[in-house]
């Protein structure tokens, strides 16, 4: 078990954390949640031992180790993605440098009969010990296998870390957390960064990991599928139910009603009685006994009534100006990278009034489209028409990335503001929760939301009457999404919005225009009519539907497998067979050698180096012999 007791934390006379306790069962998959700033990352922190509370302590087993994903993070950036991620087993790299060095060294040693080449052997002995207890080879095996699992390639292991975008390191951060296999597991928003493939392979990992997961999320389906505990952090205190996600609204809607009945009937209750009392104070003969009833009632647990967060987001969008009636027209717009095509002569036609959801799978081209369109990124063919007094703002989804960390908060705000809206910045800031003093924050200190919120903050200052935003609900918590959701159904400009957030896009777009196989098809209805058209349930069927090309891809592979002769099928079979016991023969030879490199008198014996050298060799021989046999697996696996 572990022990989060009494923790509280304070800045200056806030309080943003107030004695909160709870115990973690081994196991359990627990989904913190609550308000940007309420105080989920600075827990989880002190949990990881990353910050110090000001009050309170933490009581864990002797010798429990953790692990924290944290949102900041250094790596290797000259090192390969595979070396990078394999350099989380220190310990088993650092035996094998060894060991190597005093096999390189013994290589060239002829004082057989010295005391320093005795001590070599017996730390040759020990290392070898130490070794086969990692078993560096099937390190590398679930290395690759977890790297892949969050969507890095074969041609992948091979480059270097700093050719990577942010999102792609924090995917290598990621795998080694999880290759060190901590006993407490801690992940704030691992999903932000992550495609669709890649979170739904990390629910599953989650789901079978060995120990005990606290996530920070505000993906709903994430935490439905992953957590069976959700504790929210709310107003310094928590509300904890071991129970799935949406069974913990109907819980904490359900308790909130019950306490607000009873919050309510005592005090009719108390109202009643301090009439009565009243009364009888008013009468000589009853005032010891209305003295014993006030008594009495002053003894009275109060209930209070469930305390309400008044402090939330507030956006409202400038008025805009009136735009032609076409906003945009793409003629014939083709765009390729190298010799891949994304997509090829589309032509799409935004009118004004238009709300418009691009959906589709990942590298079909949506955000490509979204940047033509604002003119960010060139087309191969075709040409972008733009409508008559067009005003348009676009929002990246890395726009919080892109902020320059060494501005302050007012810098970047005062940056990006229009002059006549200059003098209105801190009042924007305000609304978007940045008040007093937090206008002089770097941006460098900020969490991903209020990263967020001020990217938002600094957008909305220019008007405009052609808004796109892509995946603009990154980093904001569950609420924020919701208010910013209502202030997009009050902007009156034209809106394109590329989300693969079901709730985020419910009642908000009037067309969907679905992005598969290089071409578009549009839809004349919101999400829930286009889900429908497609018989899906969620946007998580949208961007695993296979492409066309994919289909009959699998579908040659399928019929060329059904042709394969079985005969090549047991040939692999039995090479795999040969391979097995060719290892374990290496195995046992090498075994029987250190044996006698081991005892300190072996090395006065004349065929010392003889068998010193055939002892390299038959490690030779077992790394290659494991490979062989690692490539007919996987060859099998194939198949």
């Amino acid at each position: 078990m572990y022990y989060v007791r009494d923790i509280s934390v304070k800045y200056g006379e806030r309080s943003l954390l107030d004695e909160i306790s709870f115990m973690i069962s081994p196991k359990e998959r627990i989904g913190l949640i609550g308000r940007n700033g309420a105080g989920k990352s600075t827990l989880l922190k002190i949990i990881a031992g990353q910050a110090r509370p000001d009050e309170g302590a933490l009581e864990f087993p002797t010798k429990t180790t953790v692990g924290y994903l944290r949102q900041e993070f250094e790596l290797n950036e000259t090192q390969t993605v595979l070396d990078e991620t394999m350099s989380c087993h220190e310990e088993a790299l650092e035996l094998q440098k060894q060991l190597d060095d005093i096999n390189a060294e013994l290589m060239t040693r002829e004082d057989y009969e010295s005391t320093s080449y005795s001590k070599m052997l017996e730390e040759l002995a020990g290392l070898t010990g130490r070794l086969e207890h990692f078993d560096l080879s099937a390190l590398e095996v679930e290395t690759v296998k977890i790297l892949k699992g969050l969507g890095f390639s074969d041609k992948d292991f091979g480059r270097r870390v700093s050719e990577f975008s942010g999102g792609w390191k924090m995917r290598i951060e990621l795998s080694k957390l999880l290759l060190r296999k901590p006993d407490l597991l801690m992940l704030d928003e691992p999903t932000n960064h992550l495609d669709i493939e890649s979170i739904i392979w990390l629910e599953n990992y989650l789901i079978d990991y060995p120990g005990t997961v606290i996530v920070i999320s505000h993906d709903i389906q994430f935490l439905e599928n992953v957590c069976n505990r959700i504790i929210e952090v709310e107003l310094g205190g928590i509300i904890d139910y071991k129970l799935k996600y949406s069974k913990f609204l109907e819980e904490k809607e359900k308790q909130k009603t019950i306490q607000i009945a009873a919050f309510e009937n005592q005090q009719k209750d108390i109202a009643q009685k301090e009439k009565t009392i009243n009364r009888f104070m008013a009468k000589a003969t009853k005032t010891k006994m209305a003295q014993s009833m006030q008594k009495q009632l002053d003894k009275v647990e109060r209930i209070e009534v469930p305390a309400e967060i008044t402090k939330a987001m507030t956006i409202r969008f400038a008025e805009v100006p009136r735009s032609g009636r076409d906003v945009v027209r793409t003629v014939d717009v083709s765009k390729s990278f190298d010799n891949k095509t994304v997509f090829k002569n589309i032509n799409i036609t935004i009118e004004r009034g238009d709300r418009v959801a691009f959906v589709g799978q990942n590298g079909q081209g949506k955000t490509t489209m979204a940047k033509i369109i604002s003119g960010l990124l060139p087309a191969t063919s075709g040409k972008v028409e733009e409508g008559s007094n067009m005003h348009l703002s676009y929002y990246a989804q890395n726009q919080s990335e892109l902020l320059d960390l060494k501005s302050t908060v007012m810098q970047v705000m005062e940056d990006k503001a229009p002059e006549e809206m200059r003098s209105r910045v801190r009042n924007i800031l305000g609304s978007f929760l940045f008040s007093g003093d937090d206008a002089e924050k770097k941006v460098s200190v900020l969490s991903g939301g209020e990263r967020a919120r001020l990217a938002m903050a600094s957008l909305i200052m220019r008007p405009c009457n052609f808004l796109i935003l892509d995946e603009p609900t990154n980093h904001l918590d569950i609420y924020s999404k919701e208010i910013l959701k209502n202030a997009l159904k009050e902007y009156t400009g034209t809106l394109l919005v590329i989300s693969h957030d079901r709730e985020f896009l419910s009642d908000l777009t009037n067309k969907v225009i679905e992005f598969k196989d290089g071409s578009t098809k549009e839809y004349l209805g919101d999400i829930e009519y286009f889900l429908g058209k497609k018989k899906m349930d969620n946007m998580r069927s949208v961007e695993l539907q296979k492409s066309e090309s994919s289909e009959n891809s699998a579908a040659k592979i399928t019929t060329d497998v059904k042709k394969m002769d079985t005969e090549d099928v047991r040939k692999i079979k039995k090479q795999i067979n040969i391979a097995e016991r060719d290892i374990a023969k290496l195995e046992n030879e090498i075994g029987l050698l250190e044996l006698k490199l081991s005892d300190p008198n072996f090395y006065t014996d004349p065929h010392f180096t003889e068998v010193n050298k055939k002892y390299k060799t038959l490690q030779d021989s077992l790394e290659a012999k494991m490979l062989e046999w690692e490539n007919l697996s996987f060859e099998i696996e194939g198949m």
